[in-house]
C-alpha cells in the first residue's frame, strides 16, 4: 500500500502581488546558497539559551487543527507537532538529524534482511502499564494492515514480518535488504502505543474523545475541537534528560496568519513553529520575543503533474526552470530567507554520507539551471514550444503560494507557453496529492516537501515508477535501478553513490522543478526558551526542553 505525502503547509496569509513584497531577513551570518547563491543573509541556530527554571504552562500556536492524533495518519505538520511530545518511536531523530536509541535500547542488523530490537525496560505508558515487546509488535504491525490504511505503509513495503522473539526483543524480517527501513523507525513509522489501548479504542483511537496513551514526556489531557489540545507533564517519564520543564502545554489553532502574528506580539501565545514568512522582518525586531531559524530538509517544488502535454519534454521542463526567477521568489515570498535549490533534497539529507569533502564530490556535477529567460526561450523553441497552454493549480492558502504561482506563470509566458492559473479550494488542492482524478488537466502544482529521515532516498524513492507520490507518472529505468541499488546498499559509501546517481538523473529529467530551500522558523516569546530549532520537531519531544527564561518565573 502506498502513502499520500501531501506535506503541505496551509498557512492562510493574505494574497500579495509579486512586486509588492521585497522583504529583507533579520541580520545574521550569511548562509551558503545553491548555484546562484543565497538570496540574503540569515543565521541558523542549533540551540536557544537553556531554560533557567520550570513553568506551570505555556501556550503554542498551530496553523491548523489536526484531523487525528493516530500515528498511522499523522503525516503533516499539525498532528506531528503535537504527537512528537506524547508518543515515542523505537529510535530518536535528534535536532542535528542523527539517529540514536529511543524505546529500543539497542538494535542490530545480523543479516541484510533482519533487524533485531532490544526493547527498553522500565518504561511506562501514561496509564501506568509497562512497555513490552507485544506493544511494539502490535504498533508496528498496524502499518502493514490494509484495514488500517496507514499513511506510513511505504517504509514497510519490504517488511515480511514483525515478531516477538524474546521477552523484550522484537525482530523485523525483510523480504529484501532495505537500508532505509531502520531510519524510518525514528519517525512516526516507529511509534509505539499500548497494544491494549489500540484494541480497546479501535477506530476511535486518536480522536478528540479518546486521545492516545503513549510513553512521551507529556500525556494527552484534552482536545476541544476547533479550539485547542492540552498536554500535561508525565511525571513517570523514563528519560531524565528530557523530563518536561513545563507542567502543561496548550496548543491553540490559529489558521489566520495575521492572527498568529498578533498572538505572538501580544503574548497571547508563547511561541510557534512555521512563522509566516511575510512576518519575518516584523518579528525579527519584535520586543515580544525572538525569531530563530534552524536546519531543515524542506524544498519548495513545482510538481509536474502531466507528462502527456508539452511538459512531457524534459527540455521544456529545463527551460521552464531556467526562466523562473527563484531568487526573486525567495525575496518576495520567503521573506528573503532561503537558498535556491540545486536538487530535490537539501544538503542536510546527505550529512550522513561522510565528510564535507565527500558530500561535495557527490554533488559537484549536478546540472544547473541559472536564471536566463533568453536562453530558456531559445531552448523551449527548439523543443517545439509555440503557445501551448499549461495549467498551474493553486489555492488561496498564503502569500508565499500566490507569489510562487505568479512567478511560474511569468516564466511560462517568457518561454512561449500560455499559462492558465486554476485556483481551487484548499480541500481540492489537497486532493491533488491523493486522487489521480483530481490531477487530470493539471500541469503544475506546488508542494513544500520535507523528508522524515536523513537520507535523500526518502525523496527519490517517491519518484520511482508506480510510486504513489510520483504524481506525474514519470518513469526512468536507470533512475529506478539506481534507487533500488541505493536501498539495498548498507555500506554508506555505496549507498550514497547510488543515491547520487539517482539524483543526477532526476536533475537532468526534472520530474519536479526544485525552487528553493528554507530553514525551519520558530518564534519564542519573552518568557520561554530551550528549544533546538530543527525539522526534527516533527518527531522529537521538543516541548519538554522549553522552560522559563527567568529562573524566578513559574507562569
Amino acid at each position: 500500500m502506498s502513502t499520500h505525502r501531501t506535506r503541505r503547509r496551509t498557512l492562510a496569509l493574505a494574497l500579495v502581488p509579486l512586486t509588492a513584497l521585497a522583504l529583507t531577513s533579520c541580520s545574521g551570518t550569511a548562509h551558503g546558497g545553491g548555484p546562484q547563491g543565497a538570496a540574503t543573509a540569515y543565521q541558523l541556530t542549533d540551540t536557544t539559551p537553556a531554560a533557567k527554571g520550570d513553568l506551570s504552562s505555556f501556550t503554542w500556536s498551530l496553523f491548523a487543527e489536526p484531523t487525528s492524533l493516530d500515528y498511522a495518519y499523522s503525516f503533516d505538520y499539525p498532528p506531528n507537532t503535537v504527537l512528537a511530545n506524547v508518543c515515542e518511536s523505537l529510535l530518536r531523530w535528534n535536532p542535528d538529524l542523527t539517529v540514536s536509541p529511543g524505546l529500543a535500547a539497542s538494535y542490530a542488523n545480523p543479516t541484510p534482511t533482519t533487524w533485531v530490537y532490544t526493547i527498553r525496560s522500565g518504561v511506562h505508558f501514561h496509564d501506568g502499564t509497562l512497555l513490552t515487546a507485544d506493544d511494539v509488535v502490535a504498533s508496528l504491525r498496524r502499518n502493514l494492515d490494509p484495514d488500517v490504511g496507514s499513511d506510513w505503509a511505504y517504509p514497510f513495503r519490504n517488511v515480511k514480518s514483525v515478531d516477538r522473539t524474546g521477552p523484550m526483543q522484537v525482530t523485523v524480517t525483510l523480504s529484501r535488504p532495505d537500508s532505509t527501513f531502520n531510519k524510518y523507525l525514528a519517525a512516526s513509522p516507529g511509534t509505539v502505543e499500548s497494544a491494549a489501548t489500540l484494541k480497546a479504542d479501535g477506530k476511535d483511537y486518536g480522536n478528540p474523545g479518546k486521545g492516545v496513551n503513549c510513553t512521551g514526556p507529556f500525556s494527552f489531557s484534552s482536545w476541544t475541537p476547533g479550539q485547542s489540545i492540552v498536554l500535561k507533564r508525565f511525571d513517570g517519564y523514563w528519560d531524565p534528560k528530557l523530563k518536561a520543564r513545563s507542567g502543561q502545554v496548550k496548543f491553540v489553532f490559529l489558521s489566520d496568519a495575521t492572527a498568529r502574528v498578533n498572538a505572538f506580539q501580544t503574548g497571547e501565545v508563547d511561541g510557534g513553529w512555521m512563522v509566516p514568512p511575510d512576518s519575518y522582518r516584523q518579528l525579527s525586531t519584535s520586543a515580544a520575543g525572538t525569531l530563530y531559524y534552524g536546519r531543515n530538509t524542506t524544498v519548495a517544488d513545482e510538481v509536474v503533474g502531466n507528462l502527456k502535454g508539452v511538459l512531457g519534454n524534459a527540455q521544456v521542463r529545463q527551460a521552464l526552470l531556467m526562466a523562473i526567477d527563484r531568487k526573486g521568489i525567495i525575496t518576495a515570498g520567503a521573506g528573503g530567507v532561503g537558498d535556491i535549490a540545486d536538487s530535490l533534497v537539501t544538503r542536510n539529507n546527505w550529512d550522513g554520507s561522510g565528510s564535507a569533502a565527500s558530500v561535495d564530490a557527490l554533488l559537484k556535477n549536478l546540472p544547473q539551471y541559472p536564471y536566463d529567460p533568453a536562453k530558456a526561450k531559445a531552448l523551449a523553441a527548439e523543443a517545439g514550444v509555440h503557445g501551448q497552454t499549461v495549467v498551474i493549480a493553486t489555492s488561496p492558502l498564503d502569500s508565499q503560494t500566490t507569489i510562487i504561482t505568479q512567478a511560474v506563470a511569468q516564466a511560462a509566458t517568457a518561454i512561449g507557453l500560455k499559462p492558465q492559473i486554476d485556483t481551487v479550494s484548499a480541500d481540492k488542492y489537497t486532493a491533488l496529492f491523493t486522487d489521480p482524478a483530481a490531477r487530470k488537466g493539471i500541469d503544475l502544482f506546488l508542494t513544500f516537501w520535507y523528508t522524515s529521515i536523513t537520507d535523500p532516498l526518502d525523496m527519490y524513492g517517491s519518484l520511482q515508477t508506480g510510486a504513489f507520490s510520483n504524481y506525474g507518472g514519470w518513469s526512468d529505468p536507470q533512475f529506478d535501478a539506481a534507487v533500488n541499488q541505493a536501498v539495498g546498499a548498507y555500506d554508506p559509501a555505496a549507498h550514497a553513490a547510488a543515491a547520487a546517481q539517482a539524483q543526477q538523473i532526476a536533475m537532468q529529467q526534472l520530474p519536479w522543478l526544485p525552487l528553493y530551500t528554507e530553514p525551519v522558523s520558530v518564534f519564542l516569546g519573552r518568557r520561554i526558551t530551550g528549544v533546538k530549532p530543527s525539522i526534527d520537531y516533527l518527531y522529537y519531544p521538543w516541548a519538554a526542553e522549553i522552560g522559563a527564561k527567568d529562573s524566578g518565573a513559574k507562569g
